[in-house]
């Protein structure tokens, strides 16, 4: 970070001492995602000027690795030409994504000045479904023919490569545009020029529908270890390719989703300190006044007894170490099997299996707990043997049900079609803290013969 800074710093002062040739070569030598990273924490006037000192060669690089809002700065203050040659220079896909998020008096500006082709492209990725596989592909890719030689091969390549998303990959179609095979690049270069492309290519192929969820593309990148894949239509008819580094913002995107859903908040599709406080107020409100509603009835549960507290004010001490423990507990179990089920390790089918080894984990656990209680309850904090035995009880009870129950919710919301991670810590550890008071008081009247 801080040699970042200092990256910054230098620039800054060669744009304001009006050292462009000097500028223009530090620029040239910079990777284009270290570029975008100096450049996103510049201010928008700053950045601007900067991206008009890159090399035409590097300009759309930078441009497709910059922040949401700085892309939107400076294409809204870039010339209606200037726009139109950044549109034209980005990948379908990462056009598309800019123009989603923009004004259609923006969106109709740029695409005005773009390319006929660039329009064509970018019209057809954005009317597929958001979060699809359709929407995040490019159909930037090298496509062959069986009845190619590897040499027609090779100078398809030269010839359409530079405009490809990726080479490392060529896809064999035939005259539909089904898709019948692929042909990695390193077989083109040991194969001899007259060999046939359809005699060695490969014809077990991985690919995904159009409609089918960003996330399943995501699973199967992960599954088959894939850095490029396919995007077919209904008839499988090739339509375009999706590759690792989309694969990798889907996988960052669903990750920040789920922990903001765990942690009881609605998604954002901003950068913490580019989110204002108002906004950032509306996605946490809601939550917070759901569970401090339903918190209450921790309240009512704790009023519902107060004849037992009343005889054994004691009793209180305890409170907050029996629900905290159910609590942390159930939150193990729930974060284990919702991870589990994001990577296809756990299915709603194993319902049965998974919760029978959470509950022998939970008597372990719950066992454990209360022995170490039980020491320190009699020889520390020296309350009565009874006091003790409750207080211990009550843990393997707590314990065994919160584990249950944080293991079950994440399960059940999968197979009736919610996001498990809605489920998770917050509304778990609503639901736990009660029912832990109802078990702990409800043990402590019947053990101290306690009149309601």
């Amino acid at each position: 970070m801080e040699e970042e800074r200092d990256l910054q710093e230098e620039l800054r002062e060669l744009l304001e001492t009006r050292q462009y040739t000097r500028l223009r070569q530090t620029l040239a030598d910079m990777n284009e995602a270290d570029i975008a990273a100096v450049m996103d924490e510049m201010e928008d006037e700053v950045s601007l000027k900067m991206f008009r000192m890159l090399p035409k060669d590097m300009a759309a690089d930078v441009f497709a690795q910059l922040e949401i809002d700085a892309q939107q700065y400076i294409i809204t203050s870039l010339s209606d030409k200037e726009a139109g040659n950044v549109i034209d220079n980005l990948m379908a896909d990462d056009a598309t994504d800019l123009l989603e998020e923009m004004p259609a008096n923006v969106v109709r500006r740029i695409l005005a000045n773009a390319q006929p082709e660039t329009r064509a492209d970018i019209n057809n990725l954005l009317r597929y479904p958001e979060d699809s596989a359709g929407s995040i592909m490019t159909v930037e890719y090298v496509d062959l023919k069986e009845e190619m030689t590897v040499a027609d091969a090779i100078e398809r390549i030269r010839k359409i490569g530079l405009d490809s998303e990726t080479v490392s990959i060529c896809y064999v179609i035939d005259n539909s545009r089904i898709l019948k095979g692929t042909v990695a690049l390193r077989y083109l270069l040991i194969h001899d020029p007259e060999d046939r492309i359809g005699d060695f290519m490969n014809e077990t192929v991985i690919s995904i529908k159009t409609t089918d969820d960003q996330e399943e593309a995501a699973d199967k990148f992960r599954k088959y270890d894939l850095i490029v894949m396919p995007v077919v239509d209904n008839e499988m008819r090739m339509v375009g390719i999706i590759t690792i580094d989309d694969v990798v913002d889907i996988i960052d995107v669903e990750a920040t989703e789920d922990i903001e859903k765990m942690a009881a908040m609605i998604p954002s599709d901003k950068p913490y300190l580019k989110t204002g406080i108002f906004e950032t107020y509306k996605k946490r409100m809601p939550w917070l006044m759901l569970l401090m509603i339903s918190a209450t009835f921790t309240g009512k549960i704790m009023a519902r007894y107060e004849s037992a507290l009343a005889t054994y004010t004691i009793l209180t001490v305890f409170v907050p170490m029996l629900m905290d423990t159910a609590g942390n507990a159930g939150s193990q179990a729930s974060t284990s099997i919702i991870r589990g089920l994001s990577l296809d390790e756990i299915e709603p089918r194993n319902f049965l299996s998974v919760i029978f080894k959470e509950w022998r984990v939970a008597l372990l656990c719950g066992g454990s707990l209360a022995l170490i209680n039980l020491v320190k309850l009699l020889v520390i904090d020296r309350v009565p043997l009874v006091i003790a035995g409750v207080v211990c009880v009550t843990m393997i009870c707590v314990v065994m049900f919160a584990k249950c129950v944080g293991s079950m919710m994440p399960l059940i919301a999968q197979r009736i079609g919610l996001d498990p991670a809605v489920v998770a810590a917050p509304m778990l550890t609503t639901i736990v803290d009660a029912v832990a008071l109802i078990i702990y008081f409800t043990i402590s009247t019947r053990v101290l013969h306690i009149a309601m």
